[in-house]
């Protein structure tokens, strides 16, 4: 009788019930039916606690009050100016400038909601100022919005790698190019529709007379020339094979840095100075992402810890450097942040009882007897399992669509030969678009709050690029190396580059 458990929930979440309490009420209902109510409902309301109750998921509300610290502190403009700066000249500029502050912003918040809603804000009443249509704007900012979770540092991969027990750090590392190559999708999708749709022209947009605080330049003089010198550091490689001695690695570095100071010297010999502070104002946000992913490659902190760090570099940075919050804004910030995480974790806690309900049901077993009762060849089965995952992102959010599915589909393809973390990608990449995917998906409600254009239009104006997305996923599907090689040539893969990529990107290598 428990099999009537799903039908139960998606009846719950069609009439309206939100996802939390349909993840708890529908397994209830059938476990009153089944008797012992009083220790079953007792264990499923302890695993509720137990669900939520776990060191991994701080990162959850650290990530989100990093990211609603730089968002209030003035983060989005900087960005805004920065994309406009480097993209505003091209055909369709404004369009492209919210694909590539979404991607910059995702480093920061890894939210699509988040990304939406602050970069909405601004670029959609821009854009219809500059002659686009505001379903076109309400559109693209929608469709942008979705690299935000898959470019770390990203909420749903937390969630996957707690539920699945999968290093976080290779979730990261593994999202990048996938997210970048979804923002490069729908940047081509852009200039395909430029002459067609008579996109406006534009030109390089770089505000006149800027200012910046003594403290800020100095900041961003010092992350300019370190960041610079660590990318000659990631290639020292290639130095101690020249040099016929051995170099540790700060010597390196130190070697480094008169390098990096004569490279931004150089550069800035060759841009205005309303360009050059463009930059340097853009520097000290967008280290927040180096810092995150830089400690965890080098082993300085796990995950969990980079988010604490991701808070206090927010916070260092928008009291001191930027001078742009005072703790009048932090109060309204961390409430905020509370009543987001909050909403979270309780979902994740209802989604564990969820899960051990299912694993009670023999529905993992039932369903992966009938997947495998439909080919035997793992192609096929992915092309199958991304129409699932494809739909259910159509009607359930991301993260209880993974904690829920997960479990049962994950075990499967890892015994048909596909890699747990590759897999872990294409779920959360596929679940993740879903959040602008009409009917329900929640970014196209985002976006009609932000700029007042119906769902039904967006949901029409957005198809082009739902197929860029739709076709990134099938390619990432189907060519592991986009997703693996970060992760296999940081050594996040559990083997070294001795084994060799193919058999390292085996579930057992």
């Amino acid at each position: 009788m428990l099999l009537w458990f799903l039908p139960i929930f998606l009846l719950l979440i069609m009439i309206g019930l939100p996802v939390v309490f349909a993840l708890l009420a529908s397994p209830i209902a059938l476990i009153m039916l089944e008797g012992d109510q009083r220790n079953v409902v007792a264990g499923l309301y302890r695993n509720l606690y137990n669900g939520m109750d776990s060191f991994p998921l701080m990162a959850l509300p650290f990530f989100m009050l990093a990211g609603e610290i730089m968002n209030r502190g003035g983060i989005t403009l900087r960005l805004v100016e920065f994309s406009q700066a480097f993209m505003g000249h091209l055909r369709g500029g404004l369009a492209h400038v919210n694909i590539l502050a979404s991607i910059l912003f995702a480093g920061l918040s890894g939210s699509a909601v988040a990304d939406t809603s602050a970069l909405g804000s601004t670029l959609i009443p821009a854009m219809e100022k500059n002659g686009y249509t505001r379903k076109f704007a309400a559109a693209i900012t929608a469709a942008s919005s979705v690299i935000g979770p898959i470019i770390p540092p990203s909420g749903i991969m937390i969630i996957y790698a707690y539920v699945m027990g999968e290093s976080v750090a290779a979730l990261f590392l593994a999202g990048i190019v996938p997210g970048v190559l979804v923002g490069v999708g729908l940047m081509v999708m852009v200039r395909l529709m430029a002459d067609k749709y008579d996109l406006p022209k534009a030109e390089r947009i770089v505000r006149k007379d800027q200012t910046i605080t003594p403290l800020e330049s100095a900041v961003s003089f010092a992350l300019i020339r370190i960041n610079i010198a660590g990318i000659l550091y990631a290639v020292s490689g290639l130095v101690t094979w020249v040099l016929p001695m051995q170099i540790s690695g700060w010597m390196i570095f130190l070697i480094a840095l008169p390098i990096a100071h004569a490279v931004a010297q150089a550069t800035k010999a060759r841009v205005s100075n309303d360009f050059r502070l463009v930059c340097k104002k853009a520097v000290a946000p967008l280290q927040t992402p180096i810092i995150i992913l830089g400690g965890i490659l080098i082993g300085v902190f796990t995950p969990t810890e980079a988010s604490a760090v991701a808070v206090a570099y927010a916070l260092i940075i928008s009291f001191f450097v930027l001078r742009s919050m005072n703790s009048r804004d932090l109060v309204e910030v961390l409430t905020r942040s509370a009543v987001s995480t909050s909403a979270v974790l309780l979902l994740v806690g209802a989604a564990v009882s969820f899960k051990t309900v299912v694993s009670l049901s023999y529905a993992p077993q039932i369903l992966s007897d009938y997947i495998l009762s439909l080919s035997e060849n793992p192609l096929v089965l992915l092309f199958l399992i991304n129409i699932l995952l494809f739909i259910v992102g159509m009607f359930l959010d991301a993260g209880p669509a993974i904690i829920i599915l997960g479990p049962i589909l994950g075990p499967i393809f890892v015994d048909l030969g596909v890699h747990p973390v590759h897999f872990a990608i294409i779920m959360s990449v596929n679940l993740t678009v879903g959040l602008a995917t009409p009917p329900m998906g929640l970014v196209l409600f985002v976006a009609s709050s932000v700029s007042g254009e119906k769902v039904e239009t967006i949901s029409r104006a957005i198809l082009p690029f739902l197929a860029v997305e739709v076709f990134v996923i099938f390619l990432i599907t189907y060519v592991p190396a986009i997703s693996m090689t970060v992760p296999y040539l940081a050594g996040f893969l559990g083997c070294g580059p001795d084994v060799g990529f193919a058999a390292c990107i085996s579930p057992s290598p």
